[in-house]
């Protein structure tokens, strides 16, 4: 198993792989249920090694890093190089799911998905 979860933005659109072998993270859930309320579609699908190149922006996602954008993928079996985004920092819509979610965790915004429990 890996120790993040993989997602890529396209078309609107946030997608993170389905499989057996893939963390069921509950930092991944939290950006799906994010990017909803935002309007985006969300895709829970298998992700071949050809659609990298279609996506706008990929980032890994888990519990210790909230979100890390990617910046580039390198196929050792084709010599392919997927790169994204400039400068070494996140795309907008990365950007916006990372400061959302940071935001409900800390308490600066609401919850509206009851995630968070108060103890006294």
């Amino acid at each position: 198993m890996w120790p993040a979860n993989f997602f890529g933005i396209k078309n609107n659109t946030y997608i993170t792989p389905k499989s057996d072998s893939i963390l069921n993270s509950i930092t991944n859930m939290s950006l799906i249920e994010l990017a909803k309320s935002m309007g985006m579609k969300t895709e829970r699908r298998p992700v071949l090694v050809d659609e990298l190149s279609t996506f706008t922006e990929v980032g890994a996602c888990g519990t210790a890093a909230v979100i890390s954008p990617i910046a580039k993928i390198f196929d050792p079996d084709t010599n392919m190089v997927y790169e994204f985004g400039r400068d070494n920092t996140a795309g907008p819509i990365t950007v916006k799911l990372y400061n959302k979610l940071v935001a409900i965790q800390n308490g600066d915004e609401p919850d509206p998905f009851g995630w968070i429990t108060i103890v006294n």
